[in-house]
């Protein structure tokens, strides 16, 4: 029977594991740090996906006083039972984010009854502006991941705001988008969620574009399971899908699949996976779109964006993806008019 390790000996090697390098994509990496901005329901509950991986360190920021540090410390007490180690921290400042390798913006305003549109858009335009610009002053190299509504027009400020390239600004929507489609269509056929492939392009709201042809369950086109007028009504409900949630919470929105939408790229990003994703980024030319932020589909990686994966679309989705495009562009340029 061999020795048990001295309380001391033990100790230094849960010191150690806990200072490792980690193995991500065959080379050595230290843990990444990665800010949450908002904490809130999506912002608490990214930061607690994101310490549950154990492979990060979690800084999560919001300017109510205490809030991210309660939640910051339960997260952190959650560590022992649920078997992580992550170091957790809540602060009111930024000074704790200098040298974040990731960056998830959660921080916003919901719209509130009687609040126009325009006033929704000033308003976390604002906070998207002031965010960003603490961020990228403590972290120029910082891969910015957009959560805030509306996403794409949020997306344009960042980037506007920040400077950095268009690979390190993404907005979160598709990926959510394509994962409400996918829990309808496994819901639908019986099957489990993860078997389902979806991928949803478009701007992040009613003009979003669903691709029926490219859905398919564990390789087989949905259009061969299902009957047209079932595959329609589940491509509305997915339109649909943020405010069916609003309309059943009544005084919330959806937290759980946007969290989790959010931390899968985190993922996909930090461990170098060229995972093609749907998301919001600046289009150059790619689907003929010029100068517009709108989600397609983007193989993601180490240096956030690596590239603008350009499907063959049918007259009908170009169509459809062109008409999300514009919606997107005229609210972009209202945000602009309200910034200057």
């Amino acid at each position: 029977m061999k020795d048990r390790p001295k309380p001391r000996e033990q100790a230094e090697r849960i010191l150690t594991r806990r200072q490792q390098c980690l193995r991500v994509g065959g080379a050595d990496m230290k843990r990444a740090k990665v800010t949450v901005v908002g904490a809130g329901n999506v912002g608490g509950t990214t930061a607690q996906r994101l310490a549950e991986k154990d492979t990060y360190d979690v800084v999560l920021v919001d300017i109510a006083e205490g809030i991210p540090q309660g939640k910051a410390l339960d997260i952190s007490q959650a560590g022992p039972i649920c078997g992580y180690s992550t170091r957790v921290i809540g602060t009111n400042g930024y000074a704790e984010t200098t040298g974040s390798a990731i960056a998830v913006i959660t921080s916003g305003m919901p719209r509130k009854p009687g609040m126009s549109r325009d006033e929704l858009l000033a308003t976390n335009a604002k906070i998207v502006k002031s965010v960003v610009s603490e961020l990228v002053s403590r972290s120029p190299d910082i891969i910015l991941i957009l959560v805030t509504n509306p996403l794409d027009a949020m997306v344009h400020v960042a980037r506007r705001v920040s400077g950095l390239p268009k690979s390190r600004v993404i907005g979160m929507g598709g990926v959510l988008d394509s994962a409400r489609m996918r829990s309808f269509i496994a819901e639908e056929l019986n099957v489990p969620g993860p078997d389902v492939q979806a991928m949803v392009l478009g701007g992040h709201g009613d003009t979003m574009v669903p691709l029926p042809r490219y859905t398919t369950v564990r390789g087989t086109p949905v259009s061969a399971l299902m009957s047209k007028e079932k595959l329609d009504a589940i491509v509305k409900r997915t339109r649909d899908g943020g405010a069916e949630i609003v309309g059943l919470l009544k005084t919330g929105s959806a937290f759980y699949a946007p969290s989790a939408s959010a931390v899968d790229m985190v993922e996909a990003i930090y461990k170098d996976e060229k995972r093609v994703m749907p998301c919001s980024v600046l289009c150059e030319g790619e689907y003929g779109l010029k100068n517009v932020i709108v989600g397609v589909p983007v193989r993601i990686g180490r240096a956030g964006v690596e590239e603008i994966v350009e499907y063959d679309l049918e007259p009908d989705e170009r169509t459809a993806l062109n008409a999300s495009a514009d919606a997107v562009r005229e609210l972009c340029a209202r945000v602009d008019e309200l910034m200057a």
